[in-house]
């Protein structure tokens, strides 16, 4: 039934017209929307889920996407999703090293130019507003702290924008305004999505899986382990050693387990925010289905795990099948007279 009721309406809220071969009646589907949530290197789930619903026929009106969400989104609304899956199953532990220009000099520890450079090459001059899908962005002003939706422009200007982690990547100037990441206002856009005109949302949630974190310690303090480590940190680091290790200091900060550096600790303080907005969010405006990807196991900097977190986004959406086809045939509008089947 699921399948049957997704090949009678394709576009929106438009109807399909009845061919000759069948006489079922027309039905109207909901206009589909996607939030995709932020998440760093968990976002290669995103391809996943995307494949699974496409597989299915479920294909969507409206795309929202924060951070690496925007990334995944603007890629399948390009025709680029094929090129980041490809770009993502290639990436090893060396490989991303390459993708980090290290600078101390800007906004951010990162430049970000190796990045946005291959998002060029497989985007080009893509402009949202020519897209087949309505599309958003999500972004955060600096300063005045606005939630800032990019519709309009460049593509790839807008996925940099989306994806500006503070303090690891500059902030990107568009129409006159500074941008950085839209997690910090909106981790998984279900309202903009409804906002755009979609009348089914399907959330994909990146960070649900963090089992264990948020909670309370009531009482902690020091312990005979803290002076030692105090000796060690203290140790002068002078000369040429220090000045031309800082760089790689920096890259094997962003990769290796073990003491929190610079971009450890801000990536934390900055997850530990978005846990908290995306669920006073979610609770105050819930999508219509929530995609939970068990992403527990795959660190923020894994891009090497692409083809693990693409295979668990891919199985947290087929759970979702169901869900979604009764969403969908709960928001199907039918001719009146006829008693659609309910699977």
């Amino acid at each position: 039934m699921f399948q049957s009721l997704l090949r009678r309406s394709r576009n929106g809220d438009r109807s399909a017209e009845a061919t000759p071969e069948s006489n079922s009646p027309i039905v109207e589907r909901p206009t589909i929307g996607l939030a995709l949530g932020g998440g760093a290197a968990r976002g290669f789930a995103h391809i996943g889920v995307l494949r699974t619903l496409l597989a299915r026929n479920i294909v969507p009106d409206v795309i929202v996407g924060t951070s690496i969400g925007a990334v995944a989104g603007g890629c399948y609304a390009s025709g680029q999703l094929d090129t980041l899956e490809d770009w993502a199953r290639q990436l090893t532990k060396r490989g991303i090293l390459g993708y980090l220009d290290v600078s101390f000099s800007g906004a951010g520890l990162i430049g970000g130019n190796r990045l946005a450079n291959r998002l060029d090459e497989a985007i080009g001059e893509t402009l949202i507003d020519k897209l087949p899908v309505r599309f958003a962005a999500i972004t955060t002003e600096v300063g005045t702290g606005h939630e800032i939706w990019l519709t309009r422009g460049r593509m790839v200007e807008a996925l940099r924008a989306s994806y500006a982690l503070p303090g690891i990547f500059p902030p990107v100037r568009l129409g006159g305004r500074w941008l950085v990441d839209g997690a910090l206002v909106n981790p998984v856009p279900v309202s903009a999505a409804r906002a755009l005109g979609a009348r089914l949302v399907i959330a994909v949630n990146l960070n649900a899986d963090m089992l264990g974190r948020g909670s309370t310690i009531a009482s902690h303090g020091s312990d005979d382990t803290d002076e030692k480590l105090r000796q060690q940190t203290n140790k002068p680091r002078n000369g040429l050693r220090g000045m031309f290790g800082a760089e790689r200091a920096v890259k094997r900060q962003f990769i290796d387990a073990g003491r929190p550096g610079i971009p450890t600790v801000m990536v934390e303080a900055f997850n530990i925010m978005q846990d908290r907005i995306t669920r006073a969010r979610l609770a105050g405006d819930p999508p219509d289905v929530l995609i939970s990807p068990r992403l527990g196991q795959v660190g923020w900097f894994d891009f090497h795990r692409a083809q693990q977190a693409i295979e668990i986004g891919a199985a947290a959406a087929e759970r979702a099948l169901e869900p979604i086809a009764e969403a969908i045939n709960a928001l199907s509008t039918y001719p009146a007279g006829t008693n659609p089947v309910r699977k």
